[in-house]
Order: structure tokens, then C-alpha cells, then sequence
């Protein structure tokens, strides 16, 4: 029967709206259906409706009502998804993090304690050629949508060197950030990286195998990596080698960290978390003295030159003198997310805290001046609380043995006008209690 009723309703309710005879009357109902809660004219129209409009609504009353019950339900739990995204979101980037540092548990570089030459690039304009540099060639200074921060790219067959010779002593390390790129012909074009010990100290040493001595490393256009170590003297030596394991092959518009270590005529040299080449015996001898590192041929972006000398003394520093200063803790600009080729000086760090258990720590974050002081020191507090997170979780220090703290750009140790010493203000130090 009420089956019945609806389909009387129905037809009545389509008879109206469809009558070639009722179309002005539609559109006046239409209006006033739509405004009659602010206008009660036409109070004839209204009551027609009223009947056709109460058998429909009651009809499909029970069901517009789960669908609004669904609605809200839809709504709370989306906002509870949006909530339990937002949080999933941040424990996933603490997380990533953490299997990001935890790749890096073969890592056994610890880089320099003094930094004695850094660019990344932030004192140059973007389009200019960087001032710390030289070249036969060319480069730019630019930013890339893939990273952050101000990079120097270079294609073609010239070279860009340090424009200023560099003292080495016998114990240094090499840092830089890499992105190979396309070439002139469209394709990934490989490049060059070499130090050099120069003949010519104010220009270019030309040929093959340029200066006194060297040491090549050449990334093909395919992307395997290789090296070559020479001495030019009648007594010298000429070492080469390379990598076919396509593990170790770079790719186009990936970013590689790059770390060399030399310990007298021994070098290191290490991609990302992997040790491409160890050669005991690279160079004859103490004579042979690095003063130099350029870019050659190909087609790559750089940033985050890095040279340091001295080893540090981690046990004395921190136990025996109480204050230990460390610059192989490593964040990406304005960010406090440890770096995972920051692994190896965790972990030396905390296999001597944890040798002593009954000594306390505090790590104190500290920024150079770019940007506002408020925003220095809150990102200089979260650095020292991920370093302190990173040493509890992934390296199993007791947490309740870490304070933290922040100084921001209040306690510089240079003054803040090359990027050496900015470099030297953005540190780490951890004070024993």
C-alpha cells in the first residue's frame, strides 16, 4: 500500500514538473522552494507543495539520515586519519632516518677536526662564477629543484680548480655532495675529480696527467667509477684501478656524498656509504704534498666542499678535558635530521659512553648567523635533541645519561664572514657533567 501511495506521489510530483503547461508555475515553485524559509509570499504554491514535498521527505527521511550519519561519520574519521597521518608522517621520518643511519654501519670515515677550507656556495649570487675558484673553462652557481641549497655546475671539457694553494699536512679528509648530470649530447656525461700537487701555483697544470703528482678519479658516462694515483718523477709510480660492480655505478641526477681520507700515502675513498678504494701505498712517500683539488670534463653539480685536517681525539677530548667539539655531525640546511654519513662519529661517540656509564653529557647545538636569531637557536635545541635521540636508539646509550641545549649564533668561534668560518660556528659540542 505505501508502495502504492509513493508511485501515486511520484507521478503526480513528474506530471507537474514535466507539463509544457506548468512551466511558469515550475519556475516559480522552484523559487520559492529554494527561498521560502526567507520569503513567505505565494503561500498558495507553498501548501500545493507542502503534501507532494511530506510524502517524498518522509519516504526518504530514515535514509537521508543515515546518509548525513554516514557523512559525519566519514568526516571524524577522516580527520582521524588526517591526525594519525600527520603523526604517521613524523614517526616514519624518524624512522627513515634511523634505517638511513643504520645503512651506513660499514661507514668507518670520520672526517677532520679542523676545518681548514668549505664552500657551499651561499656566498656566491646564483648565475655568478663562485669566487673561491678558477677556470679554463666554465661554471655557474646555481639551485636545483632535486636539492636544496646553492650548487656549482659545470659541463664541458674545462676544469674548475681552488684558486688558493691548500696546506695538507700528512692527515686530512675530502668532502663534496655530487650530482652527475645530462651533457651536451643529452645523456649523463660522467666527470672528473683530481687532487694535484702543482707545478704552476697560480694557474693550471696542463696534460694527462698533470702537476707533480695526483690523484684522478674519473666517473664514466655510463656511471663506473675508477682512479688512477701517479707520480711523475723518474722513480714514480702509476697506480689505477675501478669498480665494476654496477652497485657502485652513479646515476643521473642522484646525489652522492664523496669522502676521501688520506692518512700519508694511504687514501680512502668512499661513496655515499660504501668504500669504493683503499690503496695502502697510493704515493712513494712523504714528498708527495696535495695542494690542490679542481673538476674537470663532464657535466655534474657540487656543494659542500669539505677539507679537514687532524684526527680527532675523541677519548681525551671528552673524558680527560671534558669538552668535545665535533664537526662530523652532519644536518642539510635549516633541517635537524641527523645525516646518515654523520654515523661513523656516533658511533665513536657513544662506544666511549657506553665504555663509561657513569659519566654524563650534555649536547649543546650551535648555528653560524645566517637567518634570524629566534629560528638559530630553536633549530640549534632540535639538532641536539636528534643527536641525543640518534645516540639512545640507534647506538644504545642510556638517554637518561643526555641533556640537551641549544646556543644558536650566541657563542661563535670565528667571526661569521667566509664560509670557513661559518663552517667552524656550526658544530656540535658535548660538555661532561
Amino acid at each position: 500500500m505505501k508502495a502504492l501511495s509513493f508511485l501515486f506521489v511520484f507521478a503526480f510530483y513528474f506530471t507537474v514538473i514535466c507539463s509544457p503547461a506548468q512551466i511558469d508555475v515550475l519556475g516559480k515553485v522552484k523559487s520559492q522552494g529554494n527561498n521560502r524559509l526567507n520569503n513567505h509570499a505565494d503561500r498558495g504554491i507553498d501548501k500545493g507543495m507542502d503534501a507532494v514535498e511530506k510524502d517524498v521527505k518522509d519516504l526518504f527521511k530514515k535514509k537521508d539520515k543515515e546518509a548525513e550519519s554516514t557523512g559525519t561519520d566519514d568526516q571524524i574519521k577522516k580527520a582521524q586519519d588526517e591526525n594519525s597521518s600527520t603523526s604517521e608522517s613524523k614517526n616514519q621520518t624518524a624512522q627513515d632516518s634511523r634505517q638511513s643511519l643504520q645503512s651506513y654501519s660499514k661507514f668507518d670515515f670520520v672526517p677532520g677536526e679542523k676545518v681548514i677550507f668549505f664552500d657551499d656556495f651561499s656566498q656566491d649570487a646564483v648565475g655568478d662564477f663562485p669566487a673561491l675558484w678558477n677556470t679554463n673553462g666554465s661554471a655557474e652557481v646555481v639551485t636545483t629543484s632535486l636539492f636544496p641549497g646553492n650548487w656549482m655546475r659545470f659541463n664541458g671539457e674545462g676544469a674548475i680548480w681552488s684558486d688558493q694553494l691548500l696546506k695538507l699536512p700528512d692527515n686530512y679528509t675530502i668532502e663534496f655532495d655530487i650530482i652527475p648530470i645530462q651533457g651536451d649530447e643529452g645523456t649523463m656525461a660522467g666527470y672528473n675529480f683530481r687532487m694535484i700537487q702543482s707545478i704552476n701555483a697560480k694557474s693550471y697544470d696542463h696534460g694527462a696527467v698533470p702537476g707533480k703528482a695526483g690523484f684522478f678519479f674519473n666517473l664514466e658516462y655510463f656511471g663506473r667509477p675508477s682512479y688512477r694515483a701517479y707520480v711523475n718523477e723518474s722513480e714514480g709510480q702509476d697506480l689505477s684501478g675501478g669498480k665494476d660492480d654496477e652497485v657502485s655505478y652513479q646515476k643521473e641526477n642522484q646525489k652522492y656524498h664523496i669522502s676521501i681520507w688520506v692518512q700519508k700515502s694511504r687514501v680512502r675513498f668512499y661513496q655515499n656509504e660504501g668504500k669504493l678504494f683503499d690503496i695502502p701505498r697510493a704515493f712513494p712517500g712523504t714528498s708527495v704534498k696535495m695542494d690542490r683539488i679542481r673538476f674537470e670534463e663532464g657535466a655534474a653539480m657540487v656543494s659542500n666542499v669539505r677539507i679537514a685536517v687532524g684526527t680527532p681525539d675523541v677519548r681525551n677530548k671528552l673524558i680527560t678535558e671534558g669538552k668535545l667539539v665535533s664537526y662530523g655531525i652532519y644536518f642539510d640546511v635549516n633541517k635537524d635530521v641527523v645525516k646518515p654519513e654523520s654515523y661513523a662519529t656516533l658511533k665513536e661517540i657513544a662506544s666511549i659512553l657506553n665504555e663509561v656509564p657513569d659519566v654524563k653529557v650534555k649536547i649543546i647545538g650551535h648555528t653560524d648567523s645566517d637567518g634570524q636569531d629566534a629560528a638559530n637557536l630553536d633549530l640549534s635545541k632540535r639538532r641536539a635533541a636528534s643527536v641525543k635521540t640518534e645516540l639512545a636508539k640507534s647506538f644504545g646509550v642510556n638517554a637518561d645519561r643526555l641533556v640537551t641545549d641549544g646556543m644558536g649564533e650566541s657563542q661563535p668561534i670565528a667571526p661569521n664572514d667566509t664560509p670557513v668560518n661559518k663552517a667552524l660556528n656550526r658544530r656540535v659540542e658535548f660538555i661532561k657533567l
